[in-house]
């Protein structure tokens, strides 16, 4: 089970509270679990990209964790408009500005 990191910027209130409930929020809208099975990290993206569905077009969401599986060995999912855009360079993951 893979370390798993939401980050959240500028989401209504329930995001901070529903989150805290299943995972550490080390810094302001950042959260973290050591320890998440892929169904639980499903459900708990699963609530969070149909409530960023209601915030038309405000607010973002990032959620990684370590996936061998993938380019980089990282997943990354987004909801919203993050402040950089993630590229797979030859297998490596880049950040970039939007």
């Amino acid at each position: 089970m893979p370390m798993t990191v939401v980050v959240t910027r500028d989401v209504a209130p329930r995001f901070r509270g529903f989150l805290a409930s299943v995972m550490l929020e080390i810094a302001p809208g950042v959260y973290t679990s050591p320890a998440m099975t892929r169904a639980v990290r499903e459900r708990i993206w699963k609530v969070l990209s149909d409530w960023h569905r209601d915030l038309d077009g405000e607010g973002a969401i990032v959620m990684t964790w370590r996936d061998t599986s993938v380019s980089g060995r990282q997943a990354v999912l987004t909801a919203g408009v993050p402040p950089r855009i993630l590229v797979d360079i030859d297998g490596l993951i880049l950040s970039k500005r939007a």
